[in-house]
């Protein structure tokens, strides 16, 4: 009996080595050499989370609030340690307890492992799938980037995909536990666009589960299972419920949310700008990637870095065209392409005419919507009717990041179609038209591409064309110059991909070839599933190199200290008063957030800054109103100087931390309030929305010159001001308005304040010596964090119990 046991696990034991082996093995930089993976958003993220941090580790709490980036801004989707972080300790299990990024790689594969033992596939075939899921590049690139929230989210699509199939199939039990805790980690993971775009794949998936059982006359299964996964659901959304109710009430006033701006209607919607949701989207010929990597020429490089094709070019064009993008794509720029192994497509196609199973073209018709979506401005008609009328959708950037669905339906319908040649070889054989008309669509095209490129693709980007002919019309008589510079652009680029499609080609033939011999009973299976996996390993793993090889790795001192002063930073720091703030130029002020480190900055990096700050930037700050600037507090200008080092200018007008004001100004809506900073002076006047106007109903102005307001004592979530003034007083605090948990309080008795000058605080105090108290204090993550400790409890028992069924099914079977 212990024979035939350790037998059956024996599998799984080599498929969890060769994950290890092959994710230490692909980042062997860190393991052999002690050098760490420069990832941009890791390094962004511990500049934007360093107050938070440091607050957390001096006590004990959780600020919820800080004022590094863009003024000020929820601490939600920067660093909050919530209940539910338990769950970090839990996720090891599932990354092998390997350091990373090699966790990252390992947990991917893991995950899609365990959907091919669900949907019965061979562990020896499950293993080449989980190779060719975990390294399709697009997931590999993320990694490099530092995307970590979205890459854990990710590993987690595949196992909850598992637990539904197994509900639907009727297996309640099993099906809604591995739901409810795969579910639970995918949203712990914290990507919720990564998370509503696998939904869409599990609605349609549901929708055919519908049709199939009104078909097969067993409605009442398919409620039992819809209710099963809503127990699951409801228990993975309470576990979390914390980090999503603050975050959807933080969302109604961020650049999600609907503007109050009427500036610009057409390109609005009720949350994301349209220009802003579809900035990258992908190309329609661009999706040849797939299967041919550098269809476009990969990601955004200087073609000098390639060599073989600069070879191409002509001596006296190759210092000019060695500073071209090897990127010729519709993307404004890129780290890499969705490739997902030519090999994975080859079996796609033949799986469309010989894989019969339930949910087939449930996932067929899921894949071609979400490549249309992915298009995004590059079809807008689709785009528009999703960000109109399909619910939340319009909160999401970055359309093309959907294909993360297709990276995972892909391989599953690949691997379900080698399954059932690996249970019926001669389908090969019964089927060889549709087997020829495969290899035809993918193998025979990569083929004819390589043989006649121009004819189907062309190498030159729509900005290129457009400037390549004015340049033209500017300079009469250049036609020639102009022609000779465009061909050897485009016989470089053509070298870059006529090399990929011919290496496409030679994978897929290789892959039919196997099968065909397989099929012919010339093959074991056992050499089939180590030779496919060899062959998707050496595909993927090779073209992954491409955009995070060894050159991604630095020292490690390099990361662990990822943002250093410049002369300008210790400038500032010298400052005895730190409640201030940075306004950076030598930067990407409102797209970095390395000034954040060291200082309170004006700018900062975050996909969900408050709406009413973004306005701020648009129709103000980027237009240089120093009034504004001023009441921001922008004690320091960070300016390069003509060596583009660095330096600090003191702003003499910056107006301190808090200040009376003379007078106010009445303005009827947003457009008024932030036209009205235009032509404004912060110093004696304040622009109030006349939805304030029980806030100062019979005040009366009476300004007392020797009034006076400092801040006394400087939390992230308490702000302590001291006052005194022989009238009573408007004071505008330099501080950003937020309704959902800042509460005011003078002498410790709550007062209500209301909003100012667009975006700050103020509130009106009594005549007399005062304290005034700020303190952030959201109902919405109290409350969150009780309900989410019932539920983590709950999940507790759930699994207890499934373990114990479990256990007395195993018992009795023996």
């Amino acid at each position: 009996m212990k024979s035939l046991q350790f037998k059956a696990i024996t599998p799984h034991i080599v498929a969890l080595v060769i994950f290890v082996i092959v994710s230490l093995g692909y980042f062997s930089p860190e393991i052999l050499e002690g050098k760490k993976l420069k990832q941009h958003d890791i390094i962004t993220g511990k500049a934007m989370q360093k107050e938070i941090v440091e607050f957390r580790e001096k006590t004990g709490e959780e600020a919820l609030w800080t004022n590094s980036m863009f003024s000020g801004m929820p601490a939600y989707q920067i660093s909050v340690s919530y209940f539910s972080g338990f769950l970090n300790k839990v996720r090891r299990i599932f990354e092998l307890w390997l350091p990373n990024p090699a966790s990252y790689l390992v947990m991917y594969m893991v995950g899609f492992y365990i959907l091919m033992l669900v949907l019965g596939v061979s562990p020896w075939l499950g293993i080449a799938g989980a190779l060719a899921f975990g390294l399709s590049s697009y997931y590999l690139i993320i990694i490099g980037a530092g995307h970590i929230w979205k890459v854990r989210t990710i590993a987690f699509l595949a196992p909850t995909l598992a637990g539904i199939i197994l509900t639907y199939r009727g297996e309640l039990l099993k099906g809604g536990i591995l739901t409810a805790f795969f579910l639970t980690f995918q949203i712990f993971s914290n990507h919720i666009q990564m998370t509503y775009y696998f939904l869409i794949m599990v609605g349609i998936m549901s929708l055919f589960e519908f049709y199939y059982r009104i078909k097969e006359k067993e409605l009442g299964a398919f409620f039992k299972s819809i209710g099963v996964l809503a127990v699951a659901a409801i228990i993975a959304l309470g576990v979390n419920i914390t980090n999503l109710y603050t975050t959807y009430e933080y969302g109604e006033y961020t650049i999600r949310g609907e503007s109050e701006l009427t500036f610009n209607t057409e390109n609005q919607t009720s949350g994301l700008d349209r220009d802003y949701v579809t900035g990258w989207s992908y190309g329609i010929g661009e999706s040849w990637s797939f299967m041919i990597p550098n269809v476009k020429g990969g990601g955004s490089m200087a073609l000098g870095q390639n060599k073989t094709a600069m070879d191409r070019v002509e001596p006296s064009y190759r210092e000019t065209i060695a500073s071209s993008s090897h990127y010729w794509g519709n993307q404004p720029g890129t780290s890499g392409p969705v490739y997902m192994g030519a090999i994975i497509i080859f079996l796609l196609i033949l799986g469309m005419f010989i894989l019969e199973w339930r949910y087939k073209w449930a996932l067929v018709v899921t894949a071609i919507l979400v490549i249309m979506l992915s298009w995004g401005k590059n079809f807008m008609g689709l785009t528009n009717l999703f960000l109109d009328y399909f619910p939340l959708y319009n909160k999401f950037r970055a359309v093309s990041s959907i294909l993360i669905i297709a990276e995972l339906i892909f391989p599953l319908l690949a691997f379900l179609t080698l399954k059932k040649i690996w249970e019926d070889p001669e389908i090969i054989a019964k089927k060889s038209k549709q087997f020829y008309i495969a290899f035809g669509l993918t193998g025979g095209l990569a083929f004819l591409f390589y043989l006649m490129p121009n004819v189907f693709f062309g190498f030159l980007t729509t900005i290129e064309i457009a400037q390549f002919n004015d340049y033209r019309i500017q300079n009469p008589g250049s036609s020639v110059q102009i022609d000779s510079y465009v061909r050897n652009l485009e016989s470089a680029r053509v070298g870059i991909f006529k090399a990929d499609a011919l290496r496409s080609f030679l994978f897929i033939a290789a892959a039919a070839i196997l099968l065909w011999f397989f099929s012919k009973k010339k093959l074991s299976k056992t050499i089939l599933a180590v030779s496919v996996s060899i062959l998707v390993l050496f595909d993927l793993a090779f073209v992954d190199n491409r955009y995070l090889g060894g050159d991604k790795f630095v020292s490690k001192r390099e990361v662990e200290v990822p943002v250093r002063p410049s002369p300008a930073d210790r400038q500032i720091l010298v400052d005895d008063d730190p409640n201030f703030r940075v306004f950076n130029l030598a930067v990407n002020s409102f797209n970095d957030a390395t000034t954040s480190y060291f200082h309170k900055s004006i700018g900062g990096y975050h996909g969900a800054k408050l709406q009413r700050y973004q306005e701020l930037i648009e129709y103000q700050i980027s237009k240089n109103n120093i009034a504004v600037l001023n009441m921001l507090n922008t004690k320091y200008f960070i300016t390069p100087n003509d060596q583009k080092v660095p330096v600090a200018q003191r702003n003499p007008g910056a107006l301190g931390n808090a200040w009376f004001v003379d007078s106010f100004r009445w303005v009827s809506n947003a457009n008024d309030e932030i036209s009205a900073l235009n032509d404004f002076n912060p110093v004696d006047e304040a622009i109030v929305d006349i939805r304030f106007e029980e806030f100062l109903d019979g005040f009366q102005s009476n300004h007392d010159s020797t009034a006076s307001i400092n801040l006394s004592s400087y939390l992230p979530n308490h702000l302590e001001y001291n006052s005194a003034s022989g009238n009573e007083e408007i004071v505008v605090f330099s501080e950003i308005y937020y309704p959902k948990g800042w509460n005011a309080y003078i002498d410790g008795n709550p007062i209500e304040h209301f909003r100012v000058n667009y975006v700050l605080r103020a509130l009106v105090v009594p005549a007399g010596n005062h304290k005034i108290e700020f303190k952030f204090e959201p109902k919405s993550f109290y409350s969150g964090e009780k309900i989410s400790m019932i539920s983590s409890i709950l999940l507790g028992l759930v699994l207890l119990f499934g373990l114990f069924i479990t256990y007395r099914k195993t018992k009795s079977g023996a």
